[in-house]
């Protein structure tokens, strides 16, 4: 089944929604009303709701303190953000799952062939991240912040029932790929894909990341800097979704497709590697 590639004047729409700055006296009614129709959770929020002057706002805000713990063991692989596990397994002659009946190819994904030429065959996990879901995206592994690639596309919905009929949805969209070198384990890739009205994603280390919509062009922003395992580097401002992508056989991720994810939670491990290798 073929579908109209979301147009310019929809994306607009979502995207000025998320953007209105809305009266003070009204934020916090709007936003709990928004909270309770998709179930995010208020108690999470690091601000007074009225400390948030648009959706957009509302939706990329941080944590509070204490409201998630990183798992900090040398082999874990942390839950880069919340959401669901929408698909995982290992990038087989470089396709990847994105629905049942559905793939694609890492090439198509990255852009990059020298990269996906480092990543055919390791194991890779999509997670989908819905409107209740905190927003931001963080580091699965301690490494280098190498660079961020910015490839312009379509912004279609990606919700699972979507990327059920939609082929190659999630290399088509907009989107952001963030490059890690991560000692032993090589390089990972964290894959930021756009949404509908989701093109303004912020980048933590590229502020000038939410004009980059505009242009419509390709770039690369260099960064190289060390980061944590849980430490930030971007935010999308509605729901999307994050494909983790690592070397052949230096990680074995683990959950079952469907299960929620959260923050900082271990999902994986080291393959093959000592305590302190």
């Amino acid at each position: 089944m073929e579908f109209r590639k979301p147009g310019p004047v929809y994306s607009a729409l979502v995207g000025l929604t998320a953007r209105r700055r809305l009266p003070v006296p009204l934020r916090n009614t709007a936003y709990r009303a928004f909270a309770r129709a998709v179930g995010a959770k208020l108690d999470e929020a690091e601000l007074d709701l009225r400390a948030y002057s648009s959706l957009g706002d509302f939706f990329a805000r941080r944590l509070r303190p204490g409201a998630r713990s990183v798992d900090d063991a040398f082999d874990a692989i942390i839950s880069p953000c919340d959401g669901v596990l929408a698909a995982r397994g290992t990038a087989v002659d470089g396709a990847l799952v994105q629905a049942k009946g559905r793939n694609y190819q890492l090439e198509e994904l990255l852009l990059d062939d020298a990269l996906a030429a480092k990543l055919r065959g390791g194991h890779y996990a999509t997670i989908y991240l819905s409107p209740k879901d905190y927003h931001r995206v963080h580091a699965p592994v301690d490494g280098t912040l190498l660079h961020y690639d910015y490839l312009p596309g379509a912004l279609w919905p990606v919700n699972p029932v979507i990327a059920q009929r939609r082929d190659r949805l999630l290399s088509r969209n907009e989107r952001v790929v963030i490059t890690l070198k991560a000692g032993r384990l090589g390089t990972v890739a964290i894959v930021m894909v756009a949404a509908s009205g989701v093109g303004n994603m912020a980048l933590e280390y590229a502020p000038e990341s939410v004009s980059w919509r505009a242009a419509g062009e390709r770039r690369r922003i260099e960064v190289n800097r060390e980061v944590q395992k849980g430490d930030e580097l971007g935010a999308f401002r509605l729901g999307s979704t994050v494909v983790m992508v690592f070397e052949p056989g230096k990680v074995l991720l683990d959950g079952e497709v469907g299960q929620v994810m959260r923050f900082g939670e271990r999902m994986g491990k080291r393959s093959g590697m000592g305590p302190r290798e």
